[in-house]
């Protein structure tokens, strides 16, 4: 599980997170989650699918290809959904 804000900046990053990407909690939060942890060849559709996910729709199923801390690619079968705060409006993605 991971999250991000309205920026893109990570704001969550769980145990299973790290330990199917490398990299720690600690390397993560606060860091753009694409420029950051996508390659270059993949930045534009994560970034579209995590824009409509910020437009408050969910995505099932996308096929995340995710760069290892190692550089190891990995397929990561993600769903996107938005995070709502109290007043119900859009405040970032969780993704699973």
């Amino acid at each position: 599980i991971f999250g991000i804000d309205l920026q893109g900046n990570v704001t969550e990053w769980n145990a299973k997170a790290t330990e199917v990407s490398g990299y720690s909690k600690g390397e993560t939060i606060g860091r753009h989650l694409v420029n950051t942890f996508i390659h270059l060849e993949f930045r534009s559709s994560v970034s579209e699918v995590l824009h409509d996910a910020l437009m408050g729709q969910d995505v099932a199923n996308f096929e995340l290809p995710l760069f290892t801390k190692s550089g190891k690619r990995r397929e990561i079968l993600l769903n996107a959904t938005p995070r709502r705060g109290d007043d119900g409006s859009v405040i970032g993605v969780l993704g699973v």
